[in-house]
């Protein structure tokens, strides 16, 4: 026996109703003509506090007694679960202190702080986060909110799926970003009740497969930085895992640059803004196209939080991938007027120069000559390659 039912989701379902945003499920005929299947986006990102935690936090917070609402509560979280915890416990009036790593993009730690929860950052992950708060749960009487293994929290989770399912109608297939466990849970749990045949896939990145590790009996390392830091877990729960390894039917590895790939294309294709560990499932869709070809696949889009520094560099890396953002260094002579040919030259290719650097300094060539480096804008990589031969045929030298 499974430790929750589609009873215990429906019965969440009406608990949060009303405080938590029945979030669009739309089709996306863009994405599917790129990915060769039809795909239904479930926009959590449109949360109130922009992630699906929303749900299993009310969910769990409404189950407190009176007198465990007074004592307070205490969460570990690299984000989200601590602003769905900081929130609603606001609402409610309970008071609420949030242990975050210390590498926790400042975004999310500035959120959980504007909810009015006390925010203590401690341990580099959240294994060692969750040490602290459990210390600080037992030293000050504070109720523990788990951030996935617990029914509250996963039947709240799964109350997405109830959504997604009535709105979108029968899916071939379902992809769930994986961190500890919980969201995967309650969505298979929710899912599979409302039709059998639905196939269940998890996500995870390489560099953190715990879930993946579990399952499959592998000891992939867990370590590392990554962009979906909402699902850098190196500790699956026991309650979820054994719901992945029951309804589950497999998890897909994804690299960083294929997840990188995956915000930007929601940003420019959906103009919507989805974190790391929300758009991996859209990475695992476009890395393994062979697994859901011509199927109805739903691709839950978990959270919107990301640093917009990170977001930037993201953006402008995707760009250089697709070759519409180049760098180039050209060889010159140094001398009045060169600067403004070569500049007339990338002009003339349809280029945009954003940036400059004339550099005399370099020491492995002439001292008449300069590397004149140049970050020029183009509308794709084939127009970037009709740039750099438009410099060489005027005769200039590119570094490679």
């Amino acid at each position: 026996m499974l430790p929750i039912s589609i009873e215990d989701v429906r019965a969440a379902a009406k608990t949060i109703q009303g405080a938590v945003e029945h979030t669009p499920t739309r089709p996306s005929r863009t994405l599917s003509e790129l990915s060769g299947c039809e795909i239904w986006l479930k926009f959590e990102n449109l949360q109130f506090t922009a992630s699906f935690k929303d749900r299993g936090a009310l969910n769990k917070l409404m189950s407190l007694t009176a007198e465990e609402r007074a004592r307070g509560v205490i969460a570990m979280s690299a984000g989200n679960h601590a602003q769905g915890v900081a929130y609603h416990a606001g609402r409610l009036g309970i008071p609420a202190t949030i242990v975050m790593p210390l590498g926790t993009p400042f975004a999310k730690v500035k959120h959980t702080k504007g909810f009015g929860a006390r925010v203590v950052l401690e341990g580099a992950t959240l294994t060692e986060s969750s040490v602290h708060a459990r210390a600080l749960a037992a030293a000050e009487n504070l109720v523990f909110v788990h951030p996935y293994d617990d029914a509250k929290i996963m039947a709240g989770q799964g109350t997405l799926a109830l959504e997604m399912l009535a709105d979108a109608g029968k899916l071939d297939a379902l992809v769930v970003p994986i961190g500890g466990g919980g969201l995967i849970s309650g969505v298979a749990v929710a899912a599979k009740a409302i039709n059998p045949d639905i196939e269940i896939y998890g996500v995870q990145t390489r560099a953190y497969p715990s879930m993946y590790n579990v399952v499959k009996g592998e000891n992939l390392p867990c370590i590392g930085q990554t962009m979906a830091e909402g699902i850098a877990v190196k500790e699956p729960g026991v309650l979820t895992t054994e719901v992945v390894r029951a309804l589950v039917k497999d998890i897909i590895l994804v690299g960083e640059a294929e997840v990188e790939h995956a915000i930007a294309a929601l940003l420019e294709i959906e103009k919507t803004l989805v974190e790391g560990a929300g758009a991996s499932s859209f990475a695992a869709v476009a890395s393994r196209p062979e697994l859901f070809k011509g199927k109805k696949v739903g691709l839950i889009l978990s959270g919107g939080n990301v640093d917009m520094r990170l977001l930037s560099n993201v953006i402008l890396r995707e760009l250089s991938r697709e070759g519409r953002i180049l760098s180039l260094v050209v060889e010159i002579v140094d001398r009045p007027g060169v600067l403004a040919l070569v500049a007339t030259l990338v002009g003339e290719a349809g280029g945009n120069i954003l940036e400059v650097l004339h550099n005399r300094m370099a020491t492995d060539t002439s001292a008449k000559l300069a590397h004149l480096g140049m970050t020029v804008e183009a509308r794709d990589a084939e127009h970037a390659e009709e740039i750099r031969a438009k410099l060489r045929q005027a005769g200039l030298k590119l570094a490679e």
